[in-house]
């Protein structure tokens, strides 16, 4: 029989993945002019608080993959502000 736990680690493992090409393709590029800034800031809000229901829940399958998709969805920022300062002042 399948778990909760497994059922919320597979979810949790495939959502989490699903940001992975984002953030190579950003990297690569060096570009992230495409990327909304207000989606991935409401986003990363969004998972920031999941982070702390998991936490409160003691939940591990929310903890870990909202706590991984926090630092890509905040990677995902970084490169936005980075590579968008950087193409200004060329």
């Amino acid at each position: 029989m399948i778990t909760n736990d497994l059922i919320g680690s597979i979810a949790g493992t495939l959502t989490t993945i699903a940001f992975l090409p984002q953030v190579l393709k950003t990297y690569r590029s060096r570009s992230a002019k495409d990327i909304s800034l207000v989606m991935f800031l409401l986003f990363s809000l969004g998972v920031f608080l999941w982070l702390l229901y998991g936490l409160s829940l003691q939940s591990m399958p929310i903890v870990v993959s909202n706590g991984i998709t926090l630092v890509l969805s905040l990677s995902i920022l970084a490169m936005k502000f980075w590579f968008g300062r950087k193409a200004k002042g060329t």
